[in-house]
């Protein structure tokens, strides 16, 4: 799988591309807030077409997205969405960074980013990404005017103007001048809006032109077609595109900087002559390179590429360069890193250390070079032992040898020898990783985020994607009279009966991973419940499980022994958590789990993000749950729920007491429906679920018959069905983003306020991220509108609650977002979800 597995040899178009791409000396930088904001066009255009060094910077992770192909949620689909990037950056060739900035969701105003991202923080994240990049031109998605509508696409816009001239004023964030020097791009574009395939270009003064359909014959496609392959890798968010074929104009209007009258990179020399002689010299051998490239005979270019190489580091060392292959022998000085990092004075010229990592790929493509290391294991815990087999084989005829190997924590290089052609060479390294090795886990999570940010002790990884590899190899292979070191990651690989080999990312575990069955423990009443920790081992380990506990809520016993001989057991353990005697204002609490090992404690559990279109993805959260103490009245009645896009409403509602089953297509177009006391559809379910379309009648029957539903939120787009509920009502973009906002009681003695809970203002107190989303805007007179908010400044917003009795039952529409408030433990949504549950049973007799 791209991005776990050890590169792949590129084919001789792709060599060929690649030769060209050395004798190109320039970059780009794209600059949006979100995950899939980005023009892949543009890249693609950018870094195969222009062979320019092509960056895309992405504010934010994407962590306040929805989910469509599963439950990740908040920092999860951060990580998922960055996986989802870096998939897209494979196939179109540019480079991906970030800055520390959380997605917190839909903002109607850059005024509201700002206070929530934090405006100098943000704006010193992307002068950094300047300074280390160095980007020629920069391109922004969004206009700083606000057309992007999104608060942080404007954001985005006005941080990346203010960047380009902060990036080249020493007097901006001077502390970042330790590393990086500063740099003025020669001008700043916007890249005019056009969306969809017959949208009409929009005539811009001043502006200029890219057919971003060219072809490519080396590649056999458009760079609309490139496109499409990387956009379609944002699954998470539905975005699987059409491979558009033929011209397709965008045009870019200056913002800042030196005019353009022809062309985004005019007056920019991308030539080799950008370093002086020596620069010239460069670009000689790389033109001769490119013009003797043989496709029959890669290996014939390898000579020449050596001399180029040779001469990179030269020219490098002369500017101070450190990114030369230094030794992998100096440690990263903070924990956060997750491996080695290459430490050195200040970088003076990225494109030097960029193009030379580009040559040495050339020539390990030229040779079709393989080299792998592999771990024995998928994972190991600090202070355990691995065993790591390394391979490397020469596919060419020409001469090379491999000088030592050197993995991670071994304690001494493995010897080499000559290659063969076409002949493996095989080493196997055993290491003992240190005691005090940090857990895989990615840097920006390595610490509790604010609201706003991701904290990152370290500046030095700001704009990274993710971490280095915890565990690598450097092969130093000599060939053509130069030593020259490949660096792999440490990879675990297995063989699937039906799938093939497939590889996964190795990890550093804690020695013991604890977790809760449930993110949140719901307690209606003063009664105990039990809690079950599940136990995995990172390797042998002994010790006890406790649970820390705070805010009145006692759990025994006070502690379990646990102990495990190998890797990857597991043991269950029970705890009995007993809520304060009486319901507080301060409902909610959180209990961790605790490990003790060797006097040491260990409190993190285990995630696994795993998707075929990305690298498995392992994280260690803290072991924690949330506890609730509720003053809530639920009826323990079997409950139906029609999943959509996924979310975590089933555990919350079980949390209450209720019975709930997940129903199928065919549960609800044959299934005995009656037998529900009410039905739950998940949020998009009208969007991801066609059947709902055939179902909808006997929903509405069952309604009619004394049922109650209840839908939560869908979006206005591709809605399964002409007519969703009894009544008419159509879907807005309506929105309450302050998740503050007051919410209004427009019926005070409406059964969805009163029974079986009376709520009051306070049960909307402590909400996250939004109130909710897509209100419906219009409406048939016989709902009843119950609560009302609206963001500060706007108009009144009733549409996000509507009810109606139908017949001897129930429907409830509600674009509130209960799906991020049940999974955080929001006392208020929980007692008002049950509420609109027993909507039908609430209800006056008529």
């Amino acid at each position: 799988m791209g991005g776990a597995a050890p590169a792949e040899t590129p084919n001789a178009a792709e060599i060929r591309l690649a030769l060209a791409k050395l004798n190109v000396v320039g970059s780009v930088l794209y600059v949006a807030a979100h995950p899939d904001d980005e023009n892949t066009a543009f890249l693609a255009w950018c870094a195969k077409g222009r062979l320019l060094e092509t960056g895309y910077l992405s504010v934010t992770r994407g962590d306040g997205g929805q989910n469509l192909i599963g439950n990740e949620a908040g920092e999860l689909m951060g990580v998922l969405r960055t996986q989802e990037l870096l998939a897209a950056r494979r196939l179109d060739g540019a480079r991906q960074f970030f800055s520390r900035a959380i997605d917190f969701g839909y903002s109607k105003s850059a005024e509201e980013t700002f206070a929530i991202w934090g405006h100098e923080q943000v704006l010193s994240d992307l002068v950094w990404v300047i300074r280390a990049f160095r980007p020629d031109v920069i391109v922004t998605r969004f206009p700083a005017t606000g057309e992007g509508g999104h608060g942080n696409h404007t954001a985005s816009a006005i941080l990346a103007g203010e960047a380009f001239e902060a990036a080249a004023d020493p007097a901006y964030f001077p502390e970042q001048l330790r590393w990086l020097e500063p740099w003025q791009p020669k001008r700043l574009l916007w890249n005019v809006f056009r969306f969809g395939s017959d949208a009409p270009r929009k005539e811009v003064p001043g502006q200029v032109t890219a057919d971003l359909g060219a072809f490519n014959a080396l590649l056999g496609r458009s760079y609309t077609e490139i496109a499409a392959l990387s956009r379609s890798m944002h699954k998470s968010q539905g975005f699987g595109s059409a491979e558009r074929r033929g011209s397709w104009l965008n045009d870019f209007k200056l913002v800042a900087g030196e005019p353009t009258t022809q062309d985004l990179f005019e007056g920019v020399d991308l030539s080799w002559a950008r370093y002086g002689n020596t620069g010239k010299e460069i670009g000689k051998i790389l033109r001769r390179v490119e013009e003797g490239f043989r496709p029959n005979d890669p290996a014939a270019s390898v000579p020449l590429l050596v001399e180029a190489w040779t001469a990179i580091g030269r020219a490098a060392e002369t500017a101070g360069d450190p990114a030369n292959f230094p030794s992998k022998k100096t440690p990263v000085t903070t924990s956060n890193d997750g491996g080695w990092k290459r430490e050195g004075p200040k970088q003076t010229d990225p494109l030097l250390s960029a193009k030379r990592a580009q040559v040495a790929e050339a020539i390990r493509a030229c040779l079709g070079l393989w080299t792998e290391a592999i771990a024995a294991e998928p994972s190991t815990a600090p202070g355990g032992d691995l065993r790591v087999a390394t391979m490397v084989l020469n596919r060419s005829a020409f001469p090379a040898s491999v000088e030592k190997i050197e993995v991670t924590h071994a304690a001494a290089p493995l010897a080499g020898g000559p290659l063969a052609p076409n002949q493996p060479l095989r080493a196997n390294a055993a290491l003992t990783l240190p005691a005090g090795a940090d857990v895989t886990q990615p840097y920006w999570l390595y610490e509790r985020a604010g609201k706003g940010l991701y904290a990152v002790p370290d500046p030095r990884l700001v704009g990274r994607p993710e971490n280095t590899p915890p565990l690598a190899a450097w092969f130093t292979v000599q060939v053509a009279g130069a030593s020259i070191p490949f660096e792999t990651p440490v990879v675990f690989r297995r063989t699937d009966p039906v799938k093939g080999e497939i590889y996964r990312p190795f990890v550093i575990t804690p020695p013991v991973m604890a977790m809760f069955d449930e993110k949140v423990y719901a307690f209606g009443s003063a009664q105990p419940k039990k809690v079950r920790v599940t136990l995995t081992s990172g390797g042998a380990a002994a010790g006890i499980l406790r649970l820390r506990t705070e805010a009145g809520f006692a759990a025994s016993p006070a502690e379990a022994p646990f102990a495990f001989t190998a890797r990857g057991e597991e043991r269950t353990l029970f705890f009995t958590v007993t809520p304060p005697a009486r319901a507080a204002a301060a409902a909610a609490a959180t209990i961790a789990a605790e490990a003790v090992v060797n006097g040491k404690v260990f409190s993190r559990g285990v995630v696994r993000v795993d998707y075929p279109h990305i690298p498995q993805q392992t994280l260690f959260p803290p072991a924690e749950a949330r506890v609730l103490r509720l003053d809530v009245k639920a009826p323990r009645a079997p409950v139906g729920y029609v999943m959509g896009s996924g979310d975590e409403v089933p555990d919350a509602l079980r949390q209450m007491g209720y019975t709930v089953t997940l129903l199928s297509d065919d549960e609800l177009e044959n299934g005995d429906l009656s037998r529900y006391a009410a039905i739950v559809t998940g949020i998009r379910a009208y969007n991801t679920r066609p059947r709902l379309k055939l179902a909808e009648s006997r929903l509405m029957s069952y309604v009619e018959g004394g049922g109650t539903v209840v839908a939560q939120y869908n979006t206005t787009g591709d809605l399964v069905t002409e007519q969703l509920g009894p009544h008419p009502f159509k879907l807005s973009r309506d929105r309450v983003t302050v998740e503050e906002a007051p919410v209004r009681f427009l019926n005070p003695v409406s059964p969805l306020l009163t029974f079986p809970n009376k709520l009051a203002p306070a049960d909307f107190d402590g909400w996250v991220q939004e109130r909710g989303l897509y209100f419906p805007g219009t409406w048939d007179p016989r709902y009843e509108t119950v609560i009302e908010s609206h963001d500060p400044g706007e108009g009144e917003k009733p549409g996000g609650l509507l009810y109606a009795r139908v017949g001897k039952g129930a429907f409830v529409y509600t674009g509130y977002a209960f799906f991020r408030q049940l999974p955080a433990g929001v006392p208020g949504a929980y007692r008002l979800f049950v509420n609109l549950v027993s909507a039908g049973a609430g209800a006056p007799a008529r």
